[in-house]
């Protein structure tokens, strides 16, 4: 589940003011989003214009203006067997990408490299996505798990930016190869998501219909319906159309707004979205992604050896049928989805007012955030004990960074007591350590200059602010990209979930 996201996620209307000095008001950056997923793998270079939000004295930077530089062509994911990728037809596949483009990693300076879907469950996928992240640019956000991914394509689609617009609940449903991630957007913030085990390629098979590959998702549905095949067993049309069918259902099923079957519960990775007792939860529309999308709206009648096209023309059908107005909408990007919400919406900046000492460690790659957060009556140094626990750790430490938020208004008085509670945090811990400290209001320089002059905290430190954090997020810290009197630091938000294996087999 996710909670308020800020406008650097969709940007704001660019102004096209040519005025701005480059490095003072605006920066120019090129990303990259990679996308190894289930059934397919592909990338997009970006360009982002990053202008100053608000007054000069703002230290807040937001994406105003997004262009796609290059689109590789779409790859089926080589897999070197049922449980592993293959990692050099994958390098080779991004390396032609990346000379098509005219672009080398020193070319590229954010971004993001997501596995998503039943792609998480390989064997090699946690050492796959470190490589990629090293390989492909300065700073490259490594980035798995469904709730991440789900927020990606939800942002990639335009469903954030209709929802915004039109101050109105759209629901984004992207279906790939092995899941289909479901998001609930209001007035323009991702409210929740979910992801379930409904895939195109939970099957896959030859010409003749032979089996090649087999999920157990897929295994375990096919099972139920009558079906109990194994790889290299003819699937029948027939059977192909049941497994469409089913998928469509228990699809529509967890969209409903109602209880969902225990069949169904059996299939969702996360938890269900919260049920309201709405239909489709109160949505006037309803945005469809990822590559089965493509099948949906009728765009493609080709096949991949999978269900893709009859699992499409089954959600179209019962979709259809919906009576709510102008439900379904055109997505901006369908197949591309998650690799548009990679390269384009994963980085945030902090600029003037952060504080980084000399010998400050950046760039910082997949810091845990910490974040406490009182209940009433409860002391602080609870809630750090309470933030801690979440990712079993007793003290804070190596890897760790916190975030806090400001008490307002921002006097000398409160600022003093934000310090009081970051030095209650790194009790205990190594003073050595550098600290990376998030916060919520435009005073990250004057909090370090307390902490360093009147705590006389020793340790290297960053400190940033106007980036949003959530609970059991993962952070990466950039280098400052330098230009005329202003710096920006380049900050990413996401999640990093390997999980060994998401459906409950009954």
């Amino acid at each position: 589940m996710h909670g308020d996201h800020d406008d650097l996620l969709y940007g704001v209307d660019d102004p096209s003011d040519d005025s701005d000095i480059e490095g003072l008001e605006r920066f120019t950056i090129r990303s990259v989003g990679i996308d190894i997923g289930s059934s397919t793998s592909h990338l997009v270079f970006s360009r982002l214009t990053l202008r100053r939000a608000g007054s000069a004295l703002s230290g807040r930077f937001e994406v105003s203006k997004r262009e796609a530089l290059y689109r590789s062509p779409i790859t089926l994911t080589p897999y070197a067997s049922g449980t592993l990728m293959d990692t050099d037809a994958l390098r080779d596949f991004f390396g032609r990408a990346y000379a098509e483009a005219g672009m080398t990693p020193d070319d590229v300076d954010t971004g993001a490299v997501v596995i998503t879907g039943e792609a998480l469950m390989k064997e090699n996928a946690q050492p796959i996505l470190a490589l990629f992240a090293k390989e492909s640019g300065k700073f490259i956000c490594a980035s798995a798990g469904p709730n991440h991914e789900t927020l990606l394509a939800a942002y990639g689609s335009g469903a954030v930016n209709l929802s915004r617009l039109g101050h109105e609940t759209v629901l984004n449903v992207d279906v790939g190869g092995g899941t289909s991630k479901l998001a609930l957007v209001e007035d323009g913030v991702v409210t929740e998501t979910a992801s379930l085990s409904v895939g195109a390629r939970l099957v896959a098979f030859d010409e003749s219909g032979r089996i090649t590959r087999l999920e157990v998702p897929g295994r375990v549905l096919l099972h139920t319906l009558g079906y109990p095949v194994e790889v290299g067993d003819v699937l029948p049309a027939v059977a192909q159309q049941a497994l469409a069918d089913r998928m469509a259902d228990l699809l529509l099923e967890g969209l409903g707004g109602g209880d969902v079957s225990p069949g169904g519960l059996d299939l969702f990775i996360t938890d269900t979205l919260s049920q309201n007792g709405k239909p489709f939860f109160g949505a006037s529309h309803i945005v469809f992604s990822g590559g089965v999308s493509e099948y949906v709206y009728g765009k493609s009648t080709q096949g991949y050896g999978d269900v893709g096209p009859l699992l499409g023309a089954a959600i179209q059908a019962r979709i259809t049928q919906t009576p709510i107005p102008h439900f379904l909408q055109l997505p901006d990007e369908g197949i591309r989805a998650t690799v548009i919400g990679a390269g384009e919406y994963t980085v945030q900046a902090s600029s003037s007012t952060s504080f980084i000492s000399p010998d400050a460690p950046l760039p910082a790659f997949a810091l845990k955030v910490i974040r406490p957060q009182p209940r009433d009556g409860e002391p602080f140094e609870a809630a750090v004990r309470r933030a801690l626990a979440k990712f079993d750790a007793d003290t804070f430490s190596a890897g760790h960074a916190l975030a806090l938020d400001v008490p307002l208004p921002a006097t000398y008085q409160s600022l003093r007591a934000l310090t009081g509670h970051v030095m209650a945090t790194l009790s205990g811990s190594d003073p050595a350590l550098p600290l990376y400290l998030i916060l919520d209001q435009d005073v990250a320089k004057l909090a370090g200059n307390l902490l360093r002059d009147e705590e006389h905290i020793g340790r290297p430190m960053v400190v940033v602010d106007g980036i949003d954090v959530g609970d059991l997020d993962y952070i990466d810290v950039g280098k400052p990209f330098a230009g005329g009197s202003s710096e920006v630091i380049p900050v990413t938000v996401k999640s990093l979930l390997f999980p060994r294996r998401h459906f409950r087999d009954r």
